[in-house]
């Protein structure tokens, strides 16, 4: 609905509740998926900390990751210009998705069953990885969480992801304070 802005956990939580899995497997699932917003938290505090109090409570509804991406890559804007560009993504990003998911409502029960967006979230984060990589730290942490997502992928519930961004992230600090010394 147009409370939750969660789109790939959102895909998670239907997909298992339309398989007959109970509302706690479904939560946990999407629980997981997001874990990796701690990480797009702990990215974007410089930036939020000397925002508004009021945008310090609304921004982080519109952070996605399409949201996260744009905000992480207008490093040169000062807090004002910041502040309008993150909220007219995360605004926009939001629209979008509430459009998708009204279109998704009415034409969803017209198509054949064999029909499914199950490759949607992965292609869409093949797009921002390869809109996002600026430098040399962040293609090896791109090569590294790609590698181990798809490694662990079989695993199912989103846990390959989270490892995978895990590892990528961890790989590409370690090559970024190794090119600082």
């Amino acid at each position: 609905g147009w409370l939750i802005f969660a789109g790939a956990a959102q895909f998670t939580a239907v997909s298992l509740l339309g398989t007959g899995a109970g509302p706690v497997a479904a939560a946990s699932a999407a629980l997981i998926i997001n874990s990796r917003h701690v990480m797009y938290s702990a990215a974007l505090v410089p930036r939020f900390r000397t925002q508004p109090r009021w945008f310090q409570w609304l921004g982080p509804y519109v952070l996605v990751d399409q949201v996260f991406a744009l905000g992480t890559g207008n490093v040169d804007a000062d807090d004002v210009e910041w502040r309008s560009y993150y909220l007219g993504a995360g605004g926009f990003a939001w629209m979008a998705w509430q459009l998708a998911m009204g279109v998704g409502i009415l034409i969803g029960p017209v198509l054949p069953d064999g029909l499914d967006l199950t490759f949607a979230i992965p292609a869409m984060f093949l797009g921002l990885l390869v809109v996002g990589i600026r430098s040399k730290a962040g293609a090896v942490a791109a090569v590294v969480g790609a590698v181990v997502t798809a490694a662990l992928w079989q695993f199912g519930n989103g846990g390959g992801l989270l490892v995978g961004s895990i590892a990528g992230s961890v790989a590409g600090y370690l090559v970024d304070r190794r090119s600082d010394r």
